[in-house]
């Protein structure tokens, strides 16, 4: 655990009450500690503690996180969640899922492809990402696990969740750390 040890400082001050309440420590800067976090780590634990982050009743829900870090990614990213999305809720999941509303027009923008290209992905309204990832969740928990796994490999994005869910995710590693 080499990571461990030359992270121990920063992982330190998230390892108290307030870290673990998903507030920043006042010592700190969040941002700069979670690159630090972000570049030393095994992706294994930060996807872990991404995924602790948008299980938390700390932070606003899953389906929200996901619609905001949607709203910042490049055409390629979306593409990447959305795919992830789509995949989890299993065949058709989107058609019988679709009805009326946000998650018929993002039907109808996909068609009937199986895989969402970066250009599909840019007209997707951030709405339609929310209420797909909200019913994904209930459909199928495990995406919380599947969308901390592909952040971890987006750690300059997960940063515009903020400083206390940052916090929470570095409060996380320091227990796994410990």
């Amino acid at each position: 655990m080499g990571w461990v040890n030359e992270l121990s400082q920063v992982l330190q001050k998230y390892s108290g009450e307030k870290a673990q309440a998903a507030e920043a420590p006042q010592d700190s800067a969040p941002h700069q500690d979670f690159d630090k976090v972000a570049q030393a780590a095994p992706r294994s634990a930060l996807a872990d503690a991404i995924a602790e982050a948008f299980r938390s009743n700390s932070t606003p829900p899953f389906a929200e996180m996901i619609a905001h870090l949607f709203t910042q990614s490049s055409g390629e990213q979306k593409a990447g969640i959305l795919n992830r999305l789509l995949s989890s809720g299993g065949p058709d999941f989107l058609t019988q899922a679709a009805g009326t509303g946000m998650l018929a027009k993002l039907a109808e923008t996909l068609g009937a492809s199986q895989q969402v290209t970066p250009e599909k992905a840019q007209q997707v309204a951030p709405e339609a990402v929310k209420q797909l990832a909200d019913r994904v969740q209930h459909a199928n928990p495990s995406i919380i696990e599947m969308a901390g796994e592909f952040y971890a490999q987006h750690p300059a994005l997960v940063k515009t969740l903020g400083a206390g869910a940052l916090a929470l995710a570095m409060s996380k590693m320091s227990r796994r750390a410990a």
